[in-house]
């Protein structure tokens, strides 16, 4: 198109220059889609460590021993991630996004690198918490960094690329962990991410030009630090008590009691922090309390399931890794279709109180059918029970986020949005390890129950069959069934003692009290629901996302449809677009704007007639200009849509409304009414 080559200048004469941010907006093409390719590649890696081990772990598990701190794999990385997300952000501010974005990946590369050579369990969980801590930056960082090198207006379409990397990758990660274990090495799991990482390294450092901008911050070191000892502390009390030590052992108590005095110093600590890591205020918001604890048990059942399934499969079912994690597809496709689906019907109803309730209510029927699963399940029965879980876990995961952002202050917008995120990332911790304590001590209780009086064969012992599955090839025929059952009864039992859990989130979702929703609240990213760490946005950020959103899918020929009938005027659409495009620029040639943007020929000189006709503008040469009258209507159609933009705000566009919003308002409403690039959101509204 010949307005890519001519600039955002390309419906005036080549003397006029750009306005003030068009030469960032014309990046966008050329070097700042490369750069925006280098994130995703970034972004990938890290969505992908998240759901790509899970089919491996069974293997693993057998090659280094110690099924009973399998749980420490998936939650090592959890805890480091969610720890490290609020820091990579406002250390990204404060020093420059590109420097720390390339310090997280190296971080996340030397993590990979360790985890892919571990000789043992321990070796393992540590550098898994390495590559967690690169890991939550590379997430935070390559979102923030689309904000620095895009415009407001342009900014929901590139962030919903790392939504389909979301979605992807819960797709493929399964997949790809399979077929790398079975056909390379599970060490490939982590190997993979070197070539790719090293790619993006270049990139990023060759072509990624960011603004130079610092945002001081008083950075809550203390409070990070505090809180994620205090998960850690409860989540090893929940994975050691009953299994490596008693309940009742010097250790647990004085984990627990550890971890309570922590508790208590975080409080403390964040009710003077300048700038908390999660302000205790926001659990004044009823809304926002109930969030957080429906939020800890969607992440409590989700993580918890999706680590000890592929287990199920492997071991009892004796399928590949490659076809356990095509077994779990049904799980990840109900959940990706009733998280979209959801997200899109709150957003354009208003309406969202009945789907954390079904959600709640279908995730702990989900847990119940999964606890009737055994040997002799079906694959249809196995995949209609999984897809009913999935189906559950996605009802509430996108709503519980929609719902805190409508119902906190502007000012609260992304740390409560980061704040649901986070419980539902330490509610993961906390369901991996418990689910991981329950079947470990199961297992025991039920391999000693199944060979009681039995002569097991030489070379084999309960506590080798307890640490290594492959050992139940080497039993006799006869005995084989008994440790099947064993394995099969203690991995679904665990789905039966959550069910509580998500019933218990079932209950609190009716107290959810149903507010008006904002016009600027929609769907979230797939992003804010599918990732295991907190998403780091500020407030600007989120508020810029969705109106961003709203503006692209109304589509063109839309927005000035509605805004020329808002103002009062019996005008084309189009005839409104050249009259802002006038206003912006002084004067416009109708034949020269043709060439340079999107809108047919036919329809700009229909708009120009009309503008004349009505003597909204006079000609000067090829060239149209305003007249005093056109000029009046020019201005109403501008402030118009600043006023439709602001009412999308609800009650945060307030008399102490924040200077930040103010300024994203007036940029936007410069964008969508005098931007030649705004391009039909779809054939059937976009069309002129």
């Amino acid at each position: 198109m010949a307005g890519d080559a001519h600039g955002r200048t390309g419906d005036v004469r080549d003397a006029h220059p750009p306005e003030r941010g068009a030469e960032a907006h014309e990046n966008v093409p050329g070097n700042v889609l490369v750069s925006i390719g280098a994130l995703l590649l970034g972004m990938l890696l890290a969505a992908l460590d998240q759901t790509i081990v899970s089919t491996a772990l069974p293997t693993i598990v057998s090659d280094l021993g110690g099924l009973e701190h399998l749980s420490w794999v998936v939650t090592a990385y959890l805890l480091a991630s969610t720890a490290a997300t609020p820091l990579w952000g406002k250390l990204g501010d404060q020093y420059g996004r590109k420097r720390l974005f390339q310090i997280a990946i190296v971080i996340f590369l030397v993590g990979s690198a360790l985890c892919g050579m571990a000789q043992d369990m321990g070796q393992l969980i540590a550098f898994r918490a390495v590559q967690g801590l690169g890991g939550g930056g590379v997430m935070v960082l390559s979102m923030a960094i689309v904000g620095d090198i895009v415009s407001p207006r342009e900014r929901g379409r590139y962030q919903g690329l790392f939504g389909a990397v979301f979605g992807a990758t819960s797709v493929l990660g399964p997949l790809l962990g399979g077929v790398f274990t079975e056909h390379l090495s599970w060490r490939w799991v982590f190997y993979i991410n070197l070539p790719v990482g090293v790619v993006a390294l270049a990139v990023i450092a060759a072509v990624l030009r960011i603004p130079r901008k610092a945002t001081r911050h008083v950075i809550d070191y203390l409070g990070t630090f505090l809180i994620a000892s205090v998960a850690t502390c409860l989540v090893l009390v929940a994975s050691l008590g009953g299994t490596t030590w008693s309940w009742g052992s010097a250790q647990i108590l004085g984990l627990a009691v550890l971890g309570a005095v922590l508790a208590v110093a975080f409080v403390a600590v964040e009710r003077r922090a300048a700038e908390p890591v999660l302000p205790l205020k926001l659990f004044r918001v009823r809304t926002f309390a109930l969030s957080a604890v429906i939020s800890f048990v969607v992440g409590f059942a989700m993580f918890g399931a999706m680590t000890y399934l592929p287990t199920f499969l492997q071991v009892v079912q004796g399928v590949s890794p490659t076809m356990s994690g095509v077994h779990m597809l049904p799980m990840v496709a109900g959940m990706l279709l009733s998280s979209t689906g959801s997200g899109q019907i709150v957003s354009r109803t208003g309406r969202w109180k009945v789907f954390p309730i079904a959600g709640t209510g279908v995730t702990t029927l989900g847990l119940l059918l999964l606890h009737q699963l055994d040997v002799d399940s079906s694959t249809w029965e196995m995949s209609v029970f999984f897809f009913v879980f999935g189906l559950g876990l996605g009802l509430v995961m996108q709503v519980l986020v929609l719902i805190v952002q409508n119902a906190v202050s502007y000012e609260d917008l992304g740390v409560a949005t980061s704040g649901a995120t986070f419980f539902r990332s330490i509610g993961a911790s906390f369901g991996v390890a418990i689910f991981g304590t329950i079947f470990a001590t199961r297992l025991d209780d039920k391999l000693v129950e199944a060979f009681r009086g039995a002569r097991l064969p030489p070379g084999v012992s309960l506590e080798g069959l307890e640490a290594d599955p492959r050992g139940i090839a080497a039993l006799p025929v006869d005995l084989r069934p008994g440790a099947l059952q064993a394995y099969a009864s203690s991995i679904t039992d665990v789905f039966l003692y959550a069910a509580p859990v998500a019933l218990l989130g079932f209950v609190l979702a009716w107290f959810l009290h149903e507010d008006k929703l904002r016009g600027s609240v929609t769907a979230p990213d797939v992003t804010e629901t599918l990732a295991s760490n907190p998403v780091e946005r500020s407030s600007y950020d989120e508020v810029c996302r969705a109106l961003s959103v709203l503006g692209t899918r109304e589509g063109r020929r839309e927005v000035y449809r509605k805004i020329t009938e808002r103002a009062g005027y019996d005008l084309l659409p189009a005839a409104s677009w050249l009259l802002l495009r006038i206003k912006k620029y002084g004067r416009v040639e109708p034949g020269v704007l043709a060439e340079r943007s999107s809108v047919p020929l036919p329809v700009i000189l229909e708009a120009a007639r009309q503008v004349e006709e009505r003597r909204l503008a006079v000609r000067e040469g090829l060239d149209l200009i305003l007249a005093d009258r056109g000029r009046e209507v020019a201005e109403r159609l501008a402030r118009v849509r600043e006023e439709s933009l602001a009412e999308l705000l609800g009650d945060w566009w307030g008399p102490d409304r924040p200077t930040d919003l103010v300024q994203l308002v007036k940029e936007l409403n410069e964008e969508l009414c005098g931007s030649d690039r705004e391009q039909p959101h779809n054939g059937s509204v976009g069309v002129w």
